[in-house]
């Protein structure tokens, strides 16, 4: 019997790391992103199929940072931080399942951070207080699809014209003509070392950065009412750029490049978080109709690729995602100057939520289209 992909790497994952936040590689328990792509991850899969460790996983991993008046542990509002938003998403599920108003008031409390956060002159959410006029690739991900889901739960639709500027802003700004790709990041001041003189974007297309964009896009559309004005237009750039990212598949390995457009050079290599979450949008994108089956064949081909050349098992026998970029960012200290070399050079790990969580929900987007054929 062949392996079902999701349940086998949620499970060796669920049993190595029982609190995400604890994983090796944090410097402390904190509320953080990264801990937010396990718990979607572990949604998805529970959602599938129904058995309550990963619900009981999510509410125990939750539980450690939200109190009962809804504030949240080790989150500070006043960073204004697009990164602290994402993992509020597991709060819906949460406060849907129990009715307990302290995780409403959580998911209240980031969008009252939404409210107030710092945005460049067209309304685009600043990456980080202390990266000020940026707007990034990433932080797409990490707000947009919350806030569609906030549109939804309380009514005030405004939100879900927040969510689409946002997203077709970032493509008009990152946006290069001769490739489709979009930059990893944009300074609407032009000031940063980082920033191209002209377009004010940085200097490469990082992989990563670009699947958490398309997988912002597929998300944010499962909230999006269908006659919302932006909906259709948002539909085309999705599909636009799923055309670029496809272009730039590596037809050997079915995988993607750290640095998109550089495979061929020296110190690039194959990178499985910014691949499995090309196959998880590109997948998801063709099951609702949004991108043909070019794109899911290219997502076979991804997953494919993912199970040879990125998944392997450790002396325990647990399953682990291997060559997932540790991080990548630009400015702050020591200085990232979003070249080439910086790109290649940030460490790899196995088993960062970063590349885990995707991989799993790419594997779920696959199980789904290898069911619909049956």
């Amino acid at each position: 019997m062949s392996t079902i992909w999701s349940a086998a790497m949620a499970d060796s994952f669920m049993t190595k790391y029982p609190i995400v936040s604890d994983m090796p590689f944090q410097k402390r328990r904190s509320w953080n992103y990264e801990n937010g792509c396990a718990l979607t991850a572990m949604e998805r899969l529970w959602l599938k199929t129904g058995d309550d460790k990963y619900y009981r996983y999510i509410k125990e991993n939750m539980d450690l940072f939200i109190r009962e008046d809804g504030t949240i542990d080790t989150y500070e509002l006043n960073e204004y931080n697009v990164d602290q938003i994402n993992q509020g998403k597991s709060l819906f599920l949460l406060y849907e399942k129990t009715g307990e108003e302290k995780y409403k008031k959580a998911i209240e409390l980031l969008v009252t951070q939404l409210k107030g956060h710092p945005r460049t002159s067209e309304g685009g959410l600043w990456h980080k207080k202390i990266y000020p006029f940026q707007m990034w690739l990433d932080g797409v991900y990490m707000t947009s699809p919350l806030l569609a889901a906030y549109a939804k739960l309380s009514g005030e639709h405004e939100w879900y014209d927040d969510v689409a500027n946002e997203i077709l802003l970032m493509e008009k700004v990152s946006r290069d003509p001769a490739t489709g790709l979009l930059y990893h990041g944009w300074d609407e001041t032009k000031e940063e070392r980082w920033a191209n003189k002209e377009n004010g974007c940085s200097p490469h297309f990082w992989g990563r950065a670009i699947g958490w964009y398309v997988m912002a896009i597929v998300d944010v559309l499962d909230f999006l009412p269908l006659d919302h004005p932006k909906r259709g237009q948002i539909v085309g750039i999705f599909h636009r750029l799923a055309g670029a990212i496809m272009r730039y598949q590596d037809q050997e390995s079915g995988l993607w490049y750290q640095v998109l457009d550089h495979g061929d050079r020296k110190g690039n290599y194959l990178e499985a978080s910014g691949s499995s979450m090309f196959v998880c949008a590109l997948a998801k994108g063709a099951r609702k109709g949004y991108l043909g089956k070019d794109a899911l064949n290219a997502a076979r081909r991804g997953h494919a690729g993912l199970v040879e050349h990125c998944v392997g098992k450790d002396e325990n026998g647990s399953w682990y995602l291997d060559h997932i970029c540790s991080v990548a960012g630009l400015g702050n200290k020591p200085y990232r100057d979003g070249s080439y070399a910086y790109y290649i050079s940030e460490p790899t790990r196995r088993d960062d939520p970063k590349g885990s969580a995707p991989f799993i929900m790419a594997c779920l987007e696959i199980e789904a289209a290898d069911e619909a054929q049956k």
